[in-house]
């Protein structure tokens, strides 16, 4: 049987990038090379063996869903909303609110992907988070939250509203799902920031762009291509996983292309006004107060609270 297009155009990016790898001449690279070149040979394949993948196998079953995650694992995403550099300001202001949160909690946070506008806010970040019970805790963090302060650049003293989207993903212990090849557009850039020098050498960073569903995953965590392919692949995943149950669909070709399970739900969850000290969650109709002190991690008593939705 003739090996399709996608499979081919797949083996040819691998086989570049094995010849990259191959002539690393960096003493502390090079073993690093060799071992991420056996990697790519084993994908290279699997590939060649595997005309056809399986969709998903999945249940619908919620009890057996419930056991594929892994409640000490998550992936964040925080994203910029409406408001421009404000809402880039915004959503930095909740990432360093949840850091400072894992802090106390002692939790381990490490950084996959992350994007700032001009005036240093973010445009997306994305982290794993492990801590013991931590997907419970933080699932109903997903959604849009809005807020309504003055912000630094207003000269006027004028009150903006702004959003930031927050992504709350399951880490899967099991992971199920196998996406046909031909779905994903992969894309490869140089990225900037931490990592050594082979980070700005070579396209290392990832972005991957799920065709059917519109779901795109940035990744540059790593400093070879093949580690980020893999981390974005796991990404998708839990992104396709989640978006599954929350249409209560068992097969990928069922999902509709809607934000829903990625944290960009249209309505709003949470409102954080700051003229006015107050923290309103609008599907418990409850508001807090001393909000300084909630946006610098003292946010369990809100977490707890808003956990059994």
């Amino acid at each position: 049987m003739d090996t399709p297009d996608y499979i081919q155009k797949e083996i040819q990016k691998i086989d570049e990038e094995i010849r990259t790898l191959e002539s690393e001449t960096d003493p502390e690279l090079k073993l690093l090379s060799e071992e991420e070149i056996l990697k790519l040979e084993k994908q290279k394949e699997i590939l060649l063996n595997s005309n056809q993948v399986t969709e998903v196998d999945d249940s619908k079953d919620e009890d057996k869903s419930e056991s594929n995650i892994n409640e000490n694992e998550v992936i964040l995403e925080i994203r910029s909303g409406t408001g421009g550099d404000e809402a880039g300001l915004f959503a930095l202001d909740l990432y360093r609110m949840y850091e400072r949160f894992f802090e106390t909690k002692k939790w381990k946070i490490t950084e996959v992907y992350k994007s700032e506008n001009l005036v240093g806010g973010i445009k997306t970040v994305i982290a794993d988070v492990t801590g013991n019970g931590i997907y419970s805790l933080l699932k109903n963090e997903s959604g849009v939250h809005r807020v309504q302060r003055v912000p630094t650049t207003e000269s006027y003293g004028r009150i903006h509203t702004s959003t930031a989207t927050v992504a709350v993903l399951p880490k899967l212990k099991k992971i199920d799902i196998e996406i046909h090849p031909d779905d994903l557009e992969w894309e490869f850039f140089r990225s900037g920031g931490k990592g050594g020098q082979n980070v700005n050498k070579v396209s290392t960073a990832v972005r991957l762009t799920h065709k059917p569903t519109g779901i795109i995953v940035e990744c540059q965590e790593e400093r070879f291509q093949g580690r980020n392919r893999e981390k974005a692949l796991e990404i998708l995943k839990s992104k396709l996983y989640t978006q599954m149950r929350e249409q209560q669909v068992g097969n990928i070709t069922e999902l509709r292309s809607s934000q829903v399970g990625t944290g960009e739900r249209s309505e709003k969850i949470r409102t954080y006004n700051f003229p006015q000290d107050r923290i309103t969650d609008h599907r418990i109709k409850k508001s807090w107060h001393s909000i300084e002190r909630v946006m610098n991690g003292d946010i369990s008593k809100m977490l707890e609270e808003v956990s059994n939705i």
